[in-house]
């Protein structure tokens, strides 16, 4: 024990400037014996620091290590078990209760007595030492010395004894002394033995002139007894006197306890009261209304600005009072409650009185706004809601602050204002699009009334109404259509009216003044609704509270769902509000109840001037389509952009529908088999169709589309074209193809439309085709004989016979040939020329203007032959001097005259 006390020292406690008193080996009580040591320390500096500390061996090696400390001053109790029967467990109540058991009885009695040693010198705090004897405490060294070998004995003792004294270092003078004394022994180092002696020899003779010196002193000592005698009588006096001051501040201190009980309640009764004041002061601070704002939310007027601003103002005030946060207990006190009750009825009484005017105003906003339709109901304008919304926007607080706090009357407000601007709405849209009706079927520009439209504006406005009972989606009926259709005597030609019946009237019988008034009136429609829509919106918003936040529509325009008609109209049909996404999808429906007549007003509208022009549709698809557009920049999920949007998906099937029904017309286009063909009536018509377009989607944002239905109407037109060539009779099927895709070539190039341009390529290939083929079938026929003759020339040489050798033959001698050549002298050619023009002029149309290009064609490959007819001449018979009866400049000669002539 004594090593490990030793290593302990050096190891764990001289590093920390501890010293180590006492060591016990020790184990918890009840658990496996893993055993530790509890050691009792102290500090070399001052102030001197006792501790209790545990020590464990380490797990990974043989070195010891410090674990747990304890201050001595937390020590409570020490209970050694039992004060009679060796017990080697014992308690230490720290922080909480340690159990241990002792490797020795003898270790934990010298343990305990060292705490009890070190209690006693440094802290002189009171510890409980239980089931610890008196004696033990008492005599515990005795009883260690004889219980213990001698050398474990004198460590104990020498460490209760290091416990107890504090190591004292020499002063100098000590040093000095015993430096003399040893300097006058010189034999001090080498015999301590005879130093030893020498040193208590002197000391015998000091004890004995010790003695004498007190002996004589006996006088002195007598006097000196009798003066303590005198100074214990002294002692006494002051301890009486002590006593009785002792008495007499016991009462004092008595009287004091009492003046401080009553200090302390004195003060916990002005801490009370402080609190008390300050609750009071917040419940009259922060719960108590104004009488100007009571009598504001009672008789405050509504009508004026300053009145409404008084209201607010005391409304704000009384949601707040409303609305404060009450401290624990303050909804207990009865005037707590009577002033929420007073608010609540302040509450509910304004929020009466503030439905009812605001009722009032918007019943007064429909009459107001219907005696204004009047002065509208000629011009295609709708009536400015500006003021209305101006005036109403004063009371935007007010509804916030019934939004808050009243939603039922803030509900029943919404629904009113819906059902009455839906029907001033619905008035005010009706007559604006009667009026724009009117104007589209109005007179043309030579002042003539339509043909099938003869009617008056009565009539005209009984079958608009007619109109406003359908879905705005058109049926596609061609006999239907035909109703409106308008004749015209300016035709391109007498059968173009019976070819060109597309359902509507055809786009050579309106003028270009027609369409643009039609195109403005639309455009101004458009503008009149998109600002309307919009300012009422945005003032719903406003007045409603209500977030218009941006917000990115799952759906797109062209493919927009048809609205539920009778969303709104259930949305309020309870005392609960419907579950909404969020405010905006609230703006949406209550727009959608307010202005419920727009789109089918809309439909209508683009289904009467579908019947006027079909190509109107072209106008309404641009026009709708930037419209669309611009509201989808603004927000893609407003009823303005889905409304739009679904009125745009009817303009885009009108547009296919018209496109649908030129195609359908081109494949049941039926010839005269009397007259030519010439141009196709609906070859003129894709130009006319093409040159409107193009003009009028310039810039547009719907071109795909366009060009789309270019692809569709051109590869019908080359289809059509193909069968009335094959089916014509009096017309060449060359001459019906080469003017046909001339003139579509020719439009295609001044046009120049880009997604055209493959078809533009095929067009000029199949003119040009065609011209090749008709020139050479024409040419066949003014020298036939000569043609047959090298015909057969031909087909010996390609038999294997020499060219040469074919003038051995019998049928193509040089006799053959001259008598050939004689039937065809330079008058009987330039006849077959003239005849061939004249031909050639009976089967061309004047339209197209190419008689000379084909007469120009025919010169060319007609000198083309006669220089293939000399080539062979030359070849199959050399020699010969066999020459044409004409000559090339005979040709060009005979071409420019019978040009000429005609």
């Amino acid at each position: 024990m004594t090593a490990i006390k030793h290593a302990l020292q050096r190891d764990i406690f001289t590093p920390n400037d501890e010293r180590l008193l006492s060591i016990v080996n020790v184990c918890k009580a009840g658990k496996k014996k893993r055993n530790c040591f509890l050691c009792a320390t102290v500090t070399t500096e001052r102030p001197v620091q006792v501790n209790v500390v545990k020590v464990k061996k380490s797990d990974k090696g043989d070195f010891y290590k410090r674990q747990t400390a304890w201050a001595l001053r937390d020590l409570g109790v020490v209970d050694a078990k039992d004060a009679v029967k060796e017990n080697p467990e014992f308690d230490l109540h720290f922080d909480k209760v340690y159990k241990w058991v002792a490797s020795s009885t003898v270790e934990k009695n010298t343990f305990i007595s060292c705490i009890w040693k070190l209690n006693q010198r440094y802290l002189r705090k009171k510890i409980d030492f239980i089931n610890v004897s008196s004696q033990l405490l008492e005599e515990l060294p005795k009883v260690a010395e004889e219980s213990v070998p001698s050398g474990e004995n004198q460590s104990v003792a020498g460490g209760d004894e290091e416990a107890v004294d504090e190591y004292q270092e020499l002063n100098a003078r000590e040093e000095q002394d015993i430096e003399i004394m040893m300097e006058g022994c010189e034999y001090a180092i080498s015999n301590a033995e005879a130093f030893a002696e020498k040193l208590s020899r002197e000391l015998q003779v000091l004890d004995g002139a010790n003695i004498q010196s007190i002996m004589a002193s006996e006088k002195q000592v007598n006097i000196l007894m009798k003066l303590l005698d005198e100074a214990l009588k002294e002692v006494d006096q002051i301890e009486l006197k002590l006593s009785s001051y002792e008495e007499m501040l016991q009462s004092v201190k008595e009287q004091m306890d009492q003046i401080s009980e009553s200090n302390h309640l004195i003060h916990l009764s002005n801490t009370n009261n402080v609190k008390l004041l300050s609750e009071i002061e917040f419940l009259v601070n922060h719960m108590d209304l104004a009488k100007g704002h009571i009598k504001a939310l009672q008789e405050g007027d509504l009508t004026s600005s300053r009145g409404i601003e008084a209201c607010t103002n005391a409304a704000d005030a009384l949601l707040q009072c409303m609305n404060v946060a009450l401290h624990p207990g303050h909804d207990m006190l009865h005037a707590v409650k009577q002033q929420q009750q007073r608010f609540s009825d302040l509450r509910e009484q304004f929020a009466r009185r503030l439905a009812s005017h605001l009722n009032s105003v918007f019943v007064q906003q429909g009459h107001d706004q219907s005696s204004t339709l009047a002065q509208h109901s000629v011009e295609l304008t709708l009536p400015n809601h500006h003021p209305f919304h101006r005036d109403l926007l004063r009371y935007a607080k007010l509804m916030e602050w019934l939004k808050n706090t009243d939603y039922g009357k803030y509900e029943g407000l919404t629904k009113n204002y819906m059902d009455y601007l839906s029907r001033l709405y619905e008035r005010e849209i009706k007559d604006f699009f009667e009026v724009a009706k009117i104007k589209m079927t109005g007179t043309t520009r030579e002042g003539k009334k339509f043909a099938t439209l003869p009617r008056k504006e009565s009539a005209v406005k009984q079958e608009t109404e007619s109109l406003h009972g359908s879905s705005g989606k058109l049926t596609g009926s061609t006999s239907s259509l035909n109703k409106l259709s308008v004749q015209s005597s300016g035709n391109r030609r007498s059968q173009s009216s019976s070819l060109l019946d597309m359902g509507n009237m055809s786009a050579s019988d309106l003028d270009v003044a027609d369409r643009t008034k039609f195109d403005k009136i639309f455009e101004q429609v458009l503008s009149e609704l998109e600002p309307l829509c919009l300012a009422e919106q945005d003032f719903i918003s406003k007045f409603f509270k209500l977030q218009q936040h941006q917000s990115i529509s799952g759906t797109t325009t062209n493919e927009a769902e048809e609205m539920d008609g009778g969303t709104s109209s259930r949305l309020y049909s309870s005392g609960v509000p419907q579950t909404i996404s969020s405010e905006k999808d609230m703006i949406r429906q209550m727009m959608t109840k307010i202005f419920r007549c727009t789109e089918p007003e809309l439909n209508n509208l683009i289904a009467l001037g579908d019947k006027i022009d079909s190509f109107n549709s072209l106008y309404m698809l641009v026009k709708m389509s930037h419209h669309v557009w611009t509201a989808q920049n603004v927000d893609p999920a407003s009823f303005l952009s889905t409304t739009l949007g679904n009125v745009l998906v009817t303009v885009k099937r009108n547009f296919d529908k018209c496109i649908s029904n030129q195609m359908k017309q081109m494949d049941e286009v039926k010839i005269s088999k009397k007259s030519k063909v010439g141009i196709l009536p609906f070859v003129a018509e894709f130009e006319e169709f093409a040159a409107l377009a193009e003009s009028i989607f310039k810039n547009a944002e719907r071109r795909g589309d366009l060009d789309k239905a270019y692809i569709k109407l051109i590869r019908a037109v080359f289809v059509s074209v193909e069968k009335v060539a094959n089916e014509s009779q009096k017309t060449p099927r060359d001459v019906v193809m080469m003017e046909n895709f001339h003139h579509i070539f020719a439009t295609l190039s001044r046009l120049k439309i880009s997604c055209l341009e493959a078809e533009k390529k095929e067009a000029k290939q199949k003119y040009t085709e065609h011209l090749q083929s008709y020139v050479i079938y024409s040419l066949g026929q003014p020298l036939e004989k000569l043609n047959h003759f090298f015909e057969g020339v031909e087909a010996r040489v390609a038999q294997g016979i020499r060219e040469e050798e074919v003038s051995y033959q019998l049928a193509f001698n040089k006799q053959e040939l001259r008598k050939v050549i004689k039937e065809y002298p330079g008058k009987e050619v330039k006849k077959g020329l003239d005849n061939l023009y004249k031909k050639v002029d009976k089967h061309l149309c004047e339209e197209e203007n190419l008689l000379q290009v084909v007469w120009h064609s025919m010169q060319d490959e007609f000198i083309r032959q006669y220089k293939h007819f000399e080539g062979l001449i030359a070849r199959c018979y050399p020699g010969s001097g066999i020459t044409m009866e004409f000559t090339i400049q005979d040709i060009l000669d005979y071409c420019s005259s019978i040009a000429q002539s005609h």
